[in-house]
């Protein structure tokens, strides 16, 4: 598909981190790894550590590699935002912002993540979407550098650990109104309103339900009241979330585990009672599951108004 198709233009970067801009002149006679990503994509923060290995182990041979942030949710168009994303990863290669999705668009892309491998002379001569395929990539960064190593060892932590696939029977679930699927609160969703909603008596598999009052809008819901929870009936180790606190100070929440403190079940983001708090606006783990994966209950209750939640993503 990509035979003999040259790299794009970064020209449409809406700015730079940790680079000055980067272009023809500076990329010539380089192997160039080009990696779409945004800040709280789960897919992109599994194959992250495998990025940042080899652009450490390979940059003296030659190798540039550069994200391009194009963001997916509003608030990950603030570069701010994605300077502070870059220095919780130890990201220290080239970054191009692409708020306008100039250089998605340049590329034809249409995935996060995304990887393009440019040879020396500027021409694509692979890519791969999505997670996996980590010994394979690296044997094109070998080909096209002229070198033949061992794969380097990498093993995510936290959130950058691999998905627990053999028992991962939940989807990732947006819950704003554009893209949103099996709510499950009685009555239905009231759009772009201010409305009180209630979780069913029995929440079903895979669905997911509000309590207190909430404006669903289309990319996002957001808390009007203090006291508002998500409840999400899942089958993963992994439980997730994107949040954001927009303008507001940060926001202390509760995560509640087929209705108890989670306790060794807790994610990164939450103590053994289940206590955390929404500061910035990025991805949020919630529960790695310590036992026998099953379907469980998850409920998020926020004690303060403001918090928004965009999407749930499991692992």
């Amino acid at each position: 598909m990509f035979k003999r198709l040259r790299m794009p233009s970064l020209g449409g970067a809406t700015g730079w981190l940790n680079s000055e801009p980067l272009g023809p002149a500076e990329l010539r006679g380089h192997i160039v790894l080009v990696d779409f990503w945004t800040l709280t994509c789960i897919n992109w923060l599994r194959t992250e550590p495998y990025i940042r290995a080899w652009s450490q182990v390979y940059r003296d041979d030659g190798l540039i590699v550069i994200g391009v942030h194009t963001p997916e949710f509003s608030f990950e168009h603030e570069l701010d935002r994605v300077r502070q994303a870059t220095k919780d990863m130890a990201i220290d290669y080239p970054v191009a912002a692409d708020n306008d999705y100039a250089i998605w668009s340049a590329f034809d892309n249409n995935y996060w993540p995304a990887l393009y491998f440019v040879d020396a002379d500027g021409v694509i001569r692979d890519h791969h979407f999505g997670e996996g395929r980590y010994k394979e990539s690296e044997r094109v960064i070998q080909r096209l550098l002229g070198v033949e190593r061992e794969p380097v060892g990498v093993e995510g932590h936290g959130v950058e650990a691999e998905a627990d696939w053999d028992n991962l029977r939940t989807p990732e679930t947006y819950l704003g109104y554009e893209r949103s699927d099996q709510f499950a609160s009685p009555n239905g969703a009231v759009l772009e309103e201010r409305v009180a909603y209630e979780l069913p008596e029995r929440l079903r598999f895979n669905h997911w339900a509000l309590s207190g009052e909430w404006t669903i809008g289309r990319e996002k819901v957001m808390l009007d009241q203090a006291g508002g929870s998500i409840a999400y009936r899942f089958h993963a180790r992994d439980a997730h979330l994107v949040l954001s606190a927009g303008a507001r100070e940060p926001i202390p929440f509760r995560v509640l585990l087929d209705g108890g403190a989670p306790g060794p079940s807790r994610g990164v983001d939450v103590d053994e009672d289940g206590k955390g708090l929404l500061r910035e606006g990025r991805l949020y783990q919630l529960l790695r599951e310590h036992d026998a994966v099953r379907e469980r209950t998850l409920e998020i209750t926020f004690l303060e108004p403001g918090a928004e939640a965009y999407a749930f993503t499991f692992g």
